[in-house]
């Protein structure tokens, strides 16, 4: 008997299977025994490879290519499976942290030009496969193939180090993580080469095609965990599962977790499916594409949605997983379109009186120090929003001053001259203000067009050459005129560029918002998380951390896993922390649809008091996570790269402000009138979404410092 009874899969494209089926079974079982897999009856004898039928699963998965092609994929999966099941034989059962990273180390060679000769049939299988793939294909397509080909290898890391700790992820740590080193990325790069398209370069790193990846990869990994949670839990002891992760979060039983997880999935799907329709069109349009990259576009959508289908058929047939008493083919019930990610997110009724929220127990380990010049601060940023027109519209003096930004300032950086502060509360009034500018321009009359072309406009504002030559026609754009020139002055033109970058990624999260607004749609929870990293500014805190004068690390301490970890769970924290200030401005007082608490009660269709409990305790995970990265992680890697005194102490220092950063927010937001109903009362405006929150109470400081 199972561990819990399969949920009810949402099926809403039926599965094809390629008629070349059994040419693929004959041809790939006879390129494994030549590479050597069916040696080892330990791993794979045959018996149990002819029962896992890959033939099957790429069959299902690719039910358009070419027989020639066909047979390339099903060696390809072969390979990744056998992969697999060796890692776990050989270093996951032995414990070998040392020996696995060596052997993936290794395998990175077969992915050159000139790779060593083969000493197992992992790197036979490898060898064989990157000669026979990349040849035809774009130089940008093997980069991107040989990351996500990397990343799939170094998934087997990941899981040993939880099970060598121990250690069961968060969520939200989980579903990152598993997207970053699981191997759905890599199917979706071979997807391109088994329906012949490449995505255009110029949108390959568009939101739309970005969410249509990593929609499928999700939903690939949930489904995989779904079916695989006997092997890998029970008989494996594996920790990355998310039924597990569920299970231990909530605390709650098997099936339980195992019913979430599936109400996950489904959304992810719907995700993909309004992205396919509402913004796949639009990008379309502003990028001016052409009928054959259009094509191309949809004919990698169709090539994921025939996965997606194709891999629940596999997964209810292969002898590899648990699989008992499972739908097949098309489902759709009422649940699936009247519940998470479906007609549920779009029925929320805006401006519900909702009265103050109490707030959950919040988790602060670091205490709040204090800038010495916060007097001349508050004058500064005053006199700073009137000279930019901040109170011609959307804000008044009294308002701007009782949101007391540069309290924030202040405690974020505690060390900062008088210059640096000013500059760094005038960032953080120039974000807030073009939170709130932007939905009372734009959002009452659902101009999505407008917003577009106003966010494109900002970037004129801000020329690598700092010569300014558009003409500013409202606050927004004069602040931001204002505040570039102060900034990237001594700003070299490539950090210049990578400012501007992370600024832009900020401002076009803005008309994510307001899309939603159109469509009066509660985000998806994965979905949320991301993007409110967006609006919370974390590019441009990254940008201008890498940036900031005197800082020593280099880009793989900065690229490396501990350190993007801590990072998000830093902003991840600061994100939810806002939202459940911030609940009773924004869901009564604005009709915003863009707040974890509401994206929870959405979700698990619960009451206040529990969303605002789960998002308390989500909080409190990433806090945990901060901490475990900042005192464990970090210094391992360091110690593995034999770092010197100097970087060490760069990377301490970096950590000690991330921690001054959340103090700070935490004191700013139970002190500052922003939040007060009396204030909300007395408006003179009603505002968009909260800026603090979405506009990155972390650019600040870290300006201040570049501009020094």
């Amino acid at each position: 008997m199972g561990p819990f009874e399969l949920p009810d899969f949402y099926l809403p494209y039926p599965a094809r299977l390629n008629p070349h089926v059994e040419s693929a079974r004959v041809h790939t079982k006879e390129w494994a025994r030549e590479m050597g897999m069916l040696d080892d009856p330990e791993i794979w004898e045959e018996r149990r490879f002819d029962g896992m039928d890959y033939g099957l699963l790429c069959a299902y998965t690719h039910p358009e290519c070419d027989a020639a092609e066909l047979d390339l994929v099903t060696d390809w999966y072969v390979w990744v499976f056998y992969f697999d099941d060796h890692f776990l034989e050989t270093f996951k059962r032995t414990r070998d942290v040392v020996g696995g990273q060596a052997y993936l180390d290794r395998l990175d060679l077969f992915m050159t030009d000139d790779p060593p000769e083969p000493v197992n049939a992992v790197e036979r299988g490898l060898k064989d496969l990157w000669a026979r793939t990349v040849p035809g294909m774009s130089r940008l397509w093997r980069e991107r193939f040989t990351r996500t080909t990397h990343e799939l290898m170094q998934e087997s890391m990941w899981e040993l180090f939880h099970i060598e700790d121990g250690q069961v992820s968060n969520p939200i740590e989980y579903i990152e993580e598993r997207r970053k080193v699981g191997g759905a990325p890599w199917s979706a790069c071979l997807v391109e080469h088994a329906v012949g398209v490449e995505v255009p370069e110029r949108v390959v790193g568009s939101r739309p095609i970005r969410v249509l990846t990593e929609t499928f990869a999700d939903a690939v990994h949930l489904r995989n965990d779904l079916f695989s949670y006997q092997r890998e839990v029970e008989e494996e002891g594996e920790l990355s599962n998310c039924v597990l992760v569920v299970e231990r979060f909530l605390g709650c039983d098997t099936q339980k977790a195992a019913e979430i997880t599936n109400d996950l999935l489904t959304s992810r799907l719907h995700v993909f499916e309004h992205t396919t329709f509402t913004e796949l069109p639009v990008l379309f349009a502003e990028y001016a594409l052409p009928p054959h990259e259009q094509e191309a576009v949809l004919r990698y959508a169709r090539g994921l949605q025939d996965w997606q289908s194709g891999g629940h058929e596999w997964h209810m047939r292969s002898n590899r997983y648990m699989n008992g008493g499972g739908r097949t083919g098309f489902h759709v019930s009422p649940r699936h379109v009247m519940g998470p990610g479906g007609l549920r997110n779009h029925t929320h009724v805006p401006h519900r009186k909702v009265g103050h929220l109490p707030l959950p127990e919040i988790f602060m380990p670091f205490q709040v120090r204090e800038n010495p010049h916060l007097a001349e601060a508050r004058r500064a940023t005053l006199d700073y929003a009137e000279a930019m027109g901040f109170y011609t519209m959307v804000w008044d003096r009294d308002s701007h001053d009782g949101y007391d930004l540069a309290l924030c300032a202040a405690g974020i950086d505690p060390d900062a001259s008088l210059e640096e502060l000013v500059l760094a509360t005038d960032w953080l009034s120039w974000g807030t203000y073009g939170d709130d500018y932007l939905p009372v321009v734009f959002g009452r009359s659902r101009d999505f067009l407008g917003a577009k072309a106003f966010n494109r406009r900002l970037s004129e504002f801000m020329p690598l050459d700092l010569v300014v030559t558009a003409v500013a026609a409202n606050p927004v754009e004069r602040g931001l005129a204002d505040l570039w020139l102060r900034t990237a002055g001594p700003m070299s033109p490539e950090g210049r560029a990578e400012f501007r970058a992370g600024v832009e990624a900020m401002t076009a999260s803005w008309v994510w918002e307001l899309a939603n607004h159109v469509q009066n749609r509660v985000p998806d929870p994965v979905d949320y998380v991301e993007m409110r990293r967006k609006t919370f500014g974390s590019d441009m805190t990254m940008a201008l951390a890498r940036l900031a004068p005197g800082r020593s690390i280099p880009s793989e301490v900065w690229g490396s896993r501990p350190m993007t970890a801590m990072v998000a769970a830093a902003n991840d924290y600061c994100c939810m922390l806002n939202d459940l200030f911030s609940y009773q401005k924004e869901i009564e007082y604005e009709g915003e649809l863009h707040n974890m608490v509401l994206v929870v009660q959405t979700f698990f269709d619960c009451d206040l008091p529990r969303a605002a409990e789960l998002v308390g305790s989500l909080m409190t995970a990433r806090m945990r996570q901060f901490q475990k990265v900042a005192e464990l992680d970090l210094p391992a890697l360091l110690d593995d790269m034999d770092a010197d005194a100097r970087l060490r102490a760069s990377v301490a220092d970096y950590v000690a402000e991330l921690g001054d950063w959340m103090a700070a927010i935490l004191r700013w937001h139970r002190e500052c009138r922003r939040y007060d109903e009396a204030t909300l009362k007395g408006s003179r405006w009603v505002p968009g979404p909260t800026g603090l929150g979405t506009a990155g109470t972390r650019i600040g400081t870290l300006l201040g410092r570049t501009a020094s």
